[in-house]
């Protein structure tokens, strides 16, 4: 997910999760669960060596929006051989995958497929080597925001809803989706007539990784994630000697000068109490030391949950960078704000069916509510907007002791998604989310 880490106030899901797990929850009698949801764990476990192996060399060969061809051919291939059928390049690289099983409702499960341009260092056997060119530079790539083990999840979720066929009727649409991370595919999928080309979906359900204990499964209603824009300004200057910068305007100064200004319209001009943030992760600007550039780019995000918080950012980082070059002297900057995705809004009726079988099939303590929004992104808000009754979940993915470790005074840093050192558990990690989703898409099929 674009420079974010999709979950649900993760804080306090974490803690309430290793709450959960260190009061031995998964040692509590669990409820009665139906016949059809105590058959999924042992077609997990019966599937999982396929899908750890699938997962290994997803992980291996990471690639980026819209590059994501290796990936979306390996998809297809599996989804063909478990009797799907698959149609391939829709708005770019992306997936669609139905199994049609007679009269009933559809119901979509999304997974994202591309990586981050960041170099992986967890030292696993596994580890990314992948390089690509990025925006015109040589790039590792790498699953740093968990979407390989949403691949294997939804793959394992495909083999488990066709095995368990008899009991339940409909058609299941699985999407691989290309470019979430530059929030970006969904749009793509759509504008390429995903929902008429295809049945528009009933319902539909995505999940994300979360730094939170494996076997946690997070979820909200209403309001789930930020609305996400992104913000390139070129600020031009006159270049020149570093010892004579009086000849000179100096764009890095202008830069400097803005990235620090910016933050007043967060905290001077918007509302305390709502939610805003302007980033900025990237400049780039100069060759040398003792030379005096021509321009500076700066490229950020802009994240917010409240349709008029997000125009009054953007006009605010708009005014702030034109008064940032005005100061100087130099000419206007250009400045671009590029639409992202829209705030995620889970729906209630589907998010309370689902969450109830949830609960059921793998234990109340497992099944965490939250009602804070994720500060990240997701395009999975497209498919919502499009008129899509939908659920975005989260699962944990990590060991419940390092997370208990890092929280100590001077323990280690947890390494979250987009840290190259972030490193999900796979086994429970990946039959977590097929047995979720499996759960969830039944739920949503009336089963």
């Amino acid at each position: 997910m674009p420079t974010h880490t999709h979950t649900f106030a993760l804080r306090s899901l974490a803690a309430a999760a290793l709450l959960a797990f260190s009061l031995g929850a998964g040692a509590q009698a669990q409820p009665a669960v139906s016949p059809q949801a105590s058959a999924i764990p042992p077609l997990v476990d019966a599937m999982y060596p396929r899908l750890d192996a699938l997962y290994k060399d997803l992980h291996a060969h990471p690639e980026l929006a819209f590059k994501e061809t290796r990936t979306a051919a390996l998809l297809a291939a599996e989804m063909r051989a478990i009797g799907f059928e698959v149609t391939e390049k829709v708005g770019g690289t992306g997936v669609v995958a139905l199994y049609r099983n007679g009269p009933g409702p559809v119901v979509m499960v999304r997974t994202d497929m591309d990586g981050l341009p960041m170099e992986e260092k967890t030292g696993l056997p596994y580890a990314s080597q992948a390089r690509t060119d990025w925006g015109g530079r040589d790039s590792f790539v790498a699953h740093s925001c968990g979407h390989d083990i949403h691949m294997a999840s939804w793959l394992g979720t495909a083999r488990a809803l066709v095995a368990l066929k008899d009991q339940w009727k409909g058609t299941l649409m699985f999407i691989g989706q290309p470019a979430e991370e530059t929030v970006s595919g969904a749009k793509a999928m759509l504008a390429d007539g995903l929902f008429t080309r295809f049945p528009k979906p009933d319902a539909a359900f995505a999940l994300h990784t979360a730094p939170t204990p494996h076997g946690a499964i997070g979820y909200g209603v209403g309001i789930s994630s930020s609305n996400s824009d992104a913000l390139e300004i070129v600020f031009k200057g006159r270049g020149g000697h570093g010892s004579r910068p009086h000849t000179t305007i100096d764009p890095i100064v202008i830069a400097a000068r803005f990235v620090t200004d910016v933050q007043a319209v967060v905290s001077r001009e918007k509302d305390p109490a709502e939610f805003g943030v302007v980033t900025i992760g990237a400049i780039q600007g100069g060759t040398a030391g003792n030379i005096i550039p021509d321009t500076v780019t700066l490229r950020g995000t802009i994240r917010s949950y409240k349709p008029q918080v997000r125009e009054q950012l953007l006009a605010g980082v708009r005014r702030m960078a034109m008064a940032a070059a005005a100061t100087s002297g130099a000419p206007e900057p250009v400045v671009k704000l590029v639409p992202g995705g829209e705030a995620l809004v889970n729906d209630e009726a589907v998010v309370t069916r689902a969450a109830a079988a949830l609960k059921q099939a793998l234990g109340a303590a497992q099944v965490v509510p939250s009602t804070v929004p994720s500060t990240g992104s997701e395009d999975f808000s497209a498919f919502i907007n499009a008129g899509v009754p939908s659920m975005y979940f989260t699962i944990g993915v990590l060991d419940a002791r390092d997370i208990a470790a890092s929280a100590q005074p001077g323990g280690k840093p947890l390494a979250r998604n987009h840290s190259p050192f972030f490193a999900p558990v796979p086994e429970p990690s990946i039959k977590t989310g097929v047995h979720a989703m499996t759960v969830a898409v039944l739920s949503a099929l009336g089963r």
